[in-house]
């Protein structure tokens, strides 16, 4: 049962945190202060803070599953359903990672044409994008974790530069505090799943951890940090905007770049955009890596022929998203699904293998 990865191929526990990090810090925290404030207005820094701590109970899961079968989700599937089943029923995964991938290259394709060079051309950008990341991807787990934490500690200064915002801030915007309902703040938090997803890669890589039951504590850590920054980040924006300004503002972390001013630099977001590329990388190499070693596990296709079908599939499919609608359906549905798959199957999962652990240890013991 055990999924055997040779010790050269592993990595070590403690960047697992970078790996969650860089996977759950993407397009959407450009503009998802806008989105939660819709049904929980300036209160929704709240279901930031809820939406986050609730991820540490399916990532507890995640590496109570993984424990359990030693080996990933196509073993977890495997464990539970049979072969067979489970192999169809790791195909939604591909899925799923193909249409994460295709969700944040789509939507930061759409801030460079608005932000900064509108006559860009979709394919050619996607393009040059999924040959860096199929290269990156072919280096193996260990280079796409090296890029995942580069790409975590190098643009990590941007942090720094909303804090210009502050000397505009108007924390009574705030004010009065948990004046909305439960469900209110229930809806808020449900709409953060775009912005969150990511968490659960661990279900792809587990076997590629040197001591896989260590690196649950930086797992921990990792979504802790990423909630940290997301609530720091919307308390911050609902203190620069009104509701009504907040409102109309698509890309409310970009616009608050607006007013970094610098000797050397007259457009900061210009700036903030070309490091986002490093912050969206992970994102794509990561998503391209676990398709493909479901691709390889389940179905025995070569991992390098996984990832390129994988990212032909995803260029052509980028290319049809030609309309900010089309762009909002693609998102809409990414975090549906992302929901779907981290907050129902994964504790469906965690529990039928559960019950699958116990009725296999007692026909042994039989």
């Amino acid at each position: 049962m055990q999924q055997q990865v040779p010790e050269r191929l592993q990595v070590s526990p403690f960047l697992v945190l970078y790996l969650i990090m860089s996977m759950q810090i993407g397009i959407g925290v450009l503009g998802y202060q806008r989105i939660i404030a819709k049904a929980a207005g300036y209160d929704a820094w709240i279901s930031v803070l809820a939406a986050g701590l609730s991820i540490h109970i399916i990532i507890w899961m995640i590496y109570k599953i993984c424990g359990t079968v030693q080996g990933d989700i196509v073993a977890a599937n495997a464990y539970v359903f049979g072969k067979k089943i489970g192999n169809v029923l790791s195909v939604l995964f591909i899925v799923y990672l193909l249409i994460f991938a295709m969700a944040v290259l789509r939507t930061f394709i759409e801030v460079i044409q608005v932000w900064m060079f509108p006559e860009i051309k979709v394919f050619w950008y996607s393009l040059v994008f999924m040959i860096l990341a199929i290269y990156i991807v072919f280096g193996g787990f260990r280079t796409v974790t090296g890029i995942a934490f580069f790409c975590i500690v190098l643009p990590s200064y941007l942090l720094l530069t909303f804090g210009f915002a502050l000397k505009y801030a108007e924390f009574s915007n705030l004010l009065p505090i948990f004046d909305h309902s439960i469900k209110e703040l229930a809806t808020s938090a449900y709409h953060m799943s775009l912005t969150y997803i990511g968490f659960e890669i661990p279900l792809f890589f587990y076997p590629f951890i040197k001591d896989a039951p260590k690196s649950q504590k930086w797992a921990h850590l990792g979504v802790l940090l990423t909630t940290c920054i997301y609530t720091i980040l919307a308390i911050i924006t609902f203190a620069y905007f009104s509701e009504a300004q907040l409102a109309k503002s698509i890309w409310a972390t970009l616009e608050m770049w607006k007013i970094v001013t610098m000797p050397f630099v007259e457009r900061f977001e210009y700036i903030g955009i070309a490091n986002w590329n490093l912050i969206i990388l992970p994102n794509i190499c990561i998503a391209l890596w676990g398709g493909s070693m479901i691709l390889k596990r389940a179905f025995k296709l070569r991992q390098r022929k996984g990832v390129i079908v994988l990212a032909l599939i995803c260029l052509v499919a980028v290319c049809l998203f030609d309309t900010r609608a089309k762009i909002n359906l693609l998102n809409d549905w990414t975090a549906k699904i992302g929901f779907a798959m981290t907050y129902i199957y994964i504790p469906i999962l965690f529990i039928a293998t559960m019950i699958a652990k116990k009725v296999k240890s007692k026909n042994e013991n039989e």
